[in-house]
């Protein structure tokens, strides 16, 4: 392995913490109804758990509510005690063959427990970007030792430097992200 590819490779695990905070984050509920809150729950799918989305299609005619048609209308109870039981606090009302589910306005206590949840994943996503800086800056340093690498200590000092810049810029995107989330979830 050699430094581009140490460091091609550090982008691209960072970006995956990234986008994997961006999928958590779109589950978190806000004020407003949005398919990716209902998206991603199991349903006991003739034995194997599927995700809804791929039994349902799932829309919003009102900003606080959701409409979740199953494509097999056999279906509906399964999905309907799924949502029920997937802890979400949402109460799906089956309508011949769609499920409308009306989201009650959030309390404000109930807006502080998801911020908070909301900080604690994004801490983890800052710690996922630091171990593969620093799992990178390990790399690096092993091929600076290794004398059959033709790697100068300058050379090994310039790619930690560009660990540090990769790790910066994903922090900052975190941060974005987690403020753009607290945005939403507090206004009313």
């Amino acid at each position: 392995m050699d430094i581009d590819e140490i460091l091609f490779d550090c982008e691209e695990r960072m970006d995956k913490a990234v986008e994997h905070l961006q999928a958590e984050l779109r589950g978190i509920r806000t004020g407003r109804a949005s398919p990716a809150l209902v998206e991603f729950v199991k349903v006991d799918y003739y034995g194997s758990m599927t995700d809804l989305r791929q039994l349902a299609a799932i829309s919003v005619p009102e900003p606080t509510q959701l409409l979740v048609k199953p494509h097999d209308p056999s279906s509906l109870q399964t999905i309907s005690k799924s949502l029920q039981a997937a802890g979400l606090g949402l109460n799906p009302q089956a309508e011949g063959k769609q499920i409308r589910i009306n989201l009650p306005p959030l309390s404000g206590e109930r807006r502080q427990q998801l911020v908070a949840s909301v900080k604690q994943l994004g801490e983890q996503s800052r710690i996922a970007v630091r171990n593969v800086r620093r799992d990178s800056n390990k790399h690096i340093d092993q091929l600076e030792k290794d004398k059959s690498a033709p790697v100068t200590e300058d050379q090994a000092r310039d790619a930690k430097e560009e660990v540090t810049k990769l790790t910066k810029n994903h922090e900052e995107k975190v941060d974005k992200m987690l403020e753009e989330k607290r945005v939403e979830i507090l206004e009313h």
